[in-house]
């Protein structure tokens, strides 16, 4: 029999009291909370629950996240495939569930909706409306996953609409992805049946979410900037919201996960119920996952906290057994079974010749915005150097390169940027969304080949390479080109090392690998790399990277 004593926070009938929570070790299920007049120190909580996160963003197998969350409270995670699914389709979906069931956290795995993401490059694989209905269908699945389409869910076009039936028809939630929609045209989105939504570029954007009917999960993760001001919609409207990641880095997983968000809003003043009920019980309502919200008869599945100011937990319960205490896991590490699709061979720096016949040709360049995952597009004279196109360091020109990792062989797809920042080397990664084919920037043709091949021989993974050919840092991904083998604490050291490594060759990129993973992501405007060439966001089309000086289209 275990018990423990402390304040209770009861997200599901909103009290918070002294009590002591008797539960049996042998079924891992709370038998009797008996309340108490003078509890012990510490505030006993259920798990955190990550509402949406592509688990590959950490670089980790399922059971690998687990094992780190469960040391800052999380005890499950609603976890979009959408990653490992546009490379390996079902395959990969199927791999996700069958390595998280290894591990006792408890995961909600959606159905992709958007695979391929977009017709505008090569993908490696394809989920119509029958695979969708199919995995629905399971009872691994738990909801239909982000739909980013909000175009053809506005017009009801009937390959979305037939995913959106399907997991209606089921019974289960589907999650949103509409930044800035607003007015009748989010109202329209929401009566599709859509049920959430993460996306929200302002308070206004998301006070506009929450009367339409949406979920607000409020969102703080390694890439996409944290809207403090969303927390005091808690106040309010805590029974309407939930938290989440979305993408988690390795690195940034060993240091914080949920309750970084709970520790956040408590420091705001908002009550501890509130982040209770936001934190923990409605996602676990909202998908029906199996995890208890100290209820008697429910799982024993809480954390003891002491400060309420960094919801660090002191120790942490699943299923009655302890699983981390004083920030040190329990679970243990696993072996991961490799699933992979590459087929990119390598490529030689002459392979990345770009002719420039006429001297007064001009080049579109993509230009960064910082902090921001929106580019520009300027055409300006193109820097040659005997007949060919050539990065130009000093002016911040630098050669981008995509080659697909489905096709053996593939040309690859050149074109130019400005605000990566790099003063020598290259590095590459195939982890760019969402097709998942290698991307590299760099300084010169031998540092991009040398870059690009050590990712294409270790069948996935990061790396940097300097001038002279030597690769200098990298991360093997050897699953499907996103997730890592080893632990998180080796994976996360190597992937600070390649971080390090390209703001030491001059980036002053806060995060230049994730910058580098969306440059490949057609669908956000104005000009993006895919392996098919650049392509113009605004128009929807691919566009030449040479003109000549009157404009004219030439390469």
């Amino acid at each position: 029999m275990g018990t423990l004593s402390g304040t209770l926070v009861d997200p599901v009938q909103q009290r918070v009291f002294g009590a002591t929570v008797i539960w049996s070790e042998e079924t891992g299920r709370i038998t009797r909370i008996v309340p108490m007049d003078d509890p012990p120190p510490g505030f006993i909580l259920p798990g955190f629950v990550d509402s949406h996160v592509h688990v590959e963003s950490s670089m980790l197998p399922p059971a690998e996240f687990g094992r780190i969350a469960v040391r800052h409270g999380t005890l499950g995670a609603v976890a979009d495939p959408h990653e490992i699914a546009n490379v390996l389709g079902v395959r990969g979906i199927d791999w996700m569930i069958e390595q998280a069931k290894k591990s006792p956290f408890v995961f909600g795995f959606g159905a992709p909706s958007c695979v391929p993401s977009t017709p505008f490059e090569t993908s490696g694989a394809e989920l119509d409306g029958l695979a969708v209905t199919k995995l629905l269908a399971r009872p691994e699945i738990t909801h239909l996953s982000e739909v980013m389409n909000v175009p053809a869910v506005l017009n009801r076009e009937l390959e979305i609409m037939t995913k959106i039936a399907a997991a209606r028809e089921a019974g289960k939630p589907i999650d949103g992805h509409a930044p800035g929609l607003i007015g009748d045209a989010l109202r329209h989105y929401a009566e599709a049946g859509i049920s959430t939504d993460h996306e929200c570029l302002s308070l206004d954007d998301a006070k506009a979410k929450l009367a339409a009917g949406l979920f607000l999960q409020i969102r703080c993760g390694s890439a996409a900037l944290f809207q403090e001001s969303q927390l005091y919609l808690l106040m309010a409207q805590a029974n309407r919201c939930m938290f989440c990641s979305d993408d988690k880095h390795p690195d940034d997983l060993l240091r914080q996960h949920i309750n970084h968000i709970a520790a956040r809003a408590y420091r705001k003043g908002i009550p501890i119920q509130a982040i209770a009920q936001a934190g923990c019980a409605n996602p676990v309502q909202h998908y029906r996952l199996p995890l208890g919200l100290l209820q008697e008869g429910d799982t024993a599945d809480f954390q003891l906290i002491e400060r309420l100011d960094t919801f660090e937990p002191k120790q942490v319960w699943l299923r009655g057994q302890c699983v981390a205490k004083q920030g040190v896991s329990y679970l243990p590490r696993l072996e991961v079974k490799i699933i992979n699709r590459m087929e990119a061979q390598p490529i030689a720096p002459a392979d990345l010749l770009v002719p420039v016949p006429d001297a007064n040709a001009t080049a579109r360049i993509i230009n960064l915005q910082e902090g921001l995952l929106t580019t520009t597009c300027t055409v300006e004279p193109a820097p040659v150097k005997n007949g060919q196109l050539i990065p130009d360091p000093e002016q911040d020109l630098l050669k981008i390169v995509v080659v697909s990792r489905y096709t053996p062989h593939a040309k690859p797809a050149i074109g130019l940027i400005r605000g990566f920042g790099l003063k020598r080397g290259a590095i590459a990664s195939s982890v760019a969304h969402d097709a998942h084919s290698i991307i590299a920037v760099g300084t010169s043709d031998v540092s991009l080949a040398a870059a690009i091949n050590e990712v294409i021989l270790m069948k996935g993974g990061l790396a940097v390479a300097d001038s002279n050919r030597k690769v200098i840092a990298s991360l093997p991904l050897p699953v499907a080109g996103l997730i890592a083998t080893t632990s998180a604490e080796v994976t996360a050291r190597h992937y600070e090392d390649c971080d390090s490594m390209a703001k030491i060759f001059g980036s002053p990129l806060p995060a230049p690998f994730m910058t580098l993973s969306f440059l490949a992501l057609p669908v956000i405007p104005e000009l993006k790399m895919t392996d098919r060439g650049l392509f113009d966001g605004t128009v929807f089309k691919h566009v030449p990277l040479i003109t000549n000086e009157n404009g004219k289209d030439t390469v």
